[in-house]
C-alpha cells in the first residue's frame, strides 16, 4: 500500500502566534484564517506544498487525553491519504481482521483536498493516525 502524508494537526496554546511563526518566519499560507477568526470553522490551516498542510488547533478543540503530566502533547494526530476508495475499504478490512480499534469513522473531515472520508485509530504506542480517501 502507498500513502501520501495530508496532515499533520497540531494542538497550540497561541494560535495567533503560531500562524505568525509560519507565515512570516517559514514563508507558509495561512488558509481559511478569517473564516476561523469569524469563528465559521473551528481552526485554521498552513500550507506546506500543493497535497500537506499543518492544521492548527486551539485550546479548545484538544483532547482532554492529549495531556501529558504537566504538559500538552502537541502533536493531535497525523494524516495518511489511500490511493483510492479501494486501497481504503483494504486497510478497514486489515483494521478490522487485526482487531485494531477504530475510534471514529469512518466520517467526513476536511483536509488538505478538500473534503474526504476518514478513519483514526491508534498505533500500538498511543499515536493517533486518521486515514482517508477523496472521491
Amino acid at each position: 500500500m502507498r500513502f501520501v502524508m495530508d496532515h499533520i494537526v497540531l494542538n497550540v496554546e497561541d494560535d495567533e502566534k503560531m500562524m505568525a511563526f509560519y507565515a512570516d518566519v517559514l514563508g507558509l499560507a495561512v488558509e481559511r484564517l478569517e473564516e476561523y477568526r469569524q469563528g465559521k470553522i473551528p481552526f485554521p490551516s498552513v500550507r506546506l506544498n500543493a497535497e500537506t498542510i499543518i492544521d492548527i488547533f486551539p485550546k479548545k478543540m484538544w483532547d482532554p487525553q492529549a495531556r501529558s503530566g504537566d504538559g500538552v502533547e502537541n502533536m493531535n494526530h497525523f494524516c495518511l491519504v489511500a490511493s483510492d476508495k479501494q486501497e481504503f475499504q483494504r486497510l478497514l478490512e486489515r483494521l478490522a481482521a487485526r482487531l485494531v480499534d477504530i475510534k471514529e469513522g469512518p466520517v467526513s473531515r476536511w483536509g488538505a483536498r478538500g473534503m474526504g472520508t476518514s478513519v483514526y485509530f491508534s498505533d500500538p504506542e498511543g499515536n493517533l493516525i486518521e486515514v482517508r480517501h477523496y472521491d
